[in-house]
C-alpha cells in the first residue's frame, strides 16, 4: 500500500469518527422518579382537636392483637395496637361515615370522664386521619384515638358487620366484643356493658 493510500484510509477514519461524535442523539431523557402526593400537614387539625396521647402499656399485652399496628391521632405516631390496647380499657371502633357512631362518640366521651370509668379508647376504621380528627373537633370529643390506616386493627380485632364496635379488654388480655347492646344510647348503658363484660375481664 502506497503513503498516499495510507493517508487517505487515516483521513477517512477521522472523517467518520468526526460525524459519529457530532451525530445527534435522540435518546429519551431517563424517566423522573414518581413520587406520590406530600402526606397533609395534620398539625393545625391535631392542634384542634387537641386529643389526648395514646396509653402506653400498663398490663398484659392482648395476644389476639399482635402484629397489629395503628396511627396515634393525637401525634401521628405508629403503635403496636397490643402495646396500646392493655386492659382494662374499653375500645370503640367507629368510622366517619358511619351516622351512629356519630350519636354514641360524645357519650363514650362522658362515660369516660366520670370518676372510676374505664379508660376508653377510638379506634377510627376506614376513615383518614384527617376526617377524624375534623370530626371529633366538631363533636367535642377528646378521648385518646387511634386510626387504622393499613387494616390489620380491624383484622385483629376481627370486626363485626356493621359499626360502631365496642371492645373491653381484660387485664388477662381477652378481647371481648360487647354484643349486647352493640350501640350505646346512653351512658348508663355504656356502664351496664361495662360492669357485664368487665366482670370475666
Amino acid at each position: 500500500m502506497t503513503k498516499a493510500a495510507r493517508w487517505s484510509i487515516a483521513g477517512l477514519v477521522l472523517v467518520a469518527a468526526a460525524v459519529i461524535a457530532l451525530w445527534p442523539r435522540h435518546d429519551d431523557p431517563a424517566p423522573a422518579p414518581q413520587t406520590g402526593p406530600p402526606a397533609p400537614d395534620l398539625a393545625a387539625a391535631r392542634a384542634d382537636a387537641a386529643l389526648p396521647s395514646c396509653p402506653a402499656a400498663h398490663g398484659t399485652k392482648p395476644a389476639t392483637l399482635s402484629g397489629a399496628r395503628a396511627e396515634c391521632l393525637a401525634d401521628g405516631s405508629t403503635v403496636d395496637l397490643d402495646r396500646t390496647l392493655t386492659g382494662p380499657v374499653l375500645v370503640n371502633v367507629w368510622a366517619t361515615w358511619c351516622a351512629p357512631c356519630k350519636e354514641e362518640l360524645p357519650l363514650l366521651a362522658k362515660y369516660a370522664a366520670e370518676p372510676g370509668a374505664l379508660p376508653v379508647v377510638g379506634l377510627a376504621v376506614q376513615s383518614n386521619p384527617a376526617d377524624a380528627l375534623e370530626l371529633l373537633g366538631a363533636l367535642k370529643v377528646k378521648l385518646p384515638t387511634l386510626t387504622d390506616t393499613d387494616g390489620s386493627a380491624g383484622r385483629a380485632l376481627k370486626l363485626p358487620a356493621g359499626l360502631p364496635a365496642s371492645y373491653v379488654v381484660g387485664k388477662d388480655g381477652a378481647v371481648r366484643l360487647v354484643s349486647s347492646p352493640r350501640l350505646f344510647t346512653s351512658v348508663d348503658a355504656i356502664r351496664a356493658a361495662v360492669a357485664t363484660y368487665g366482670r370475666t375481664a
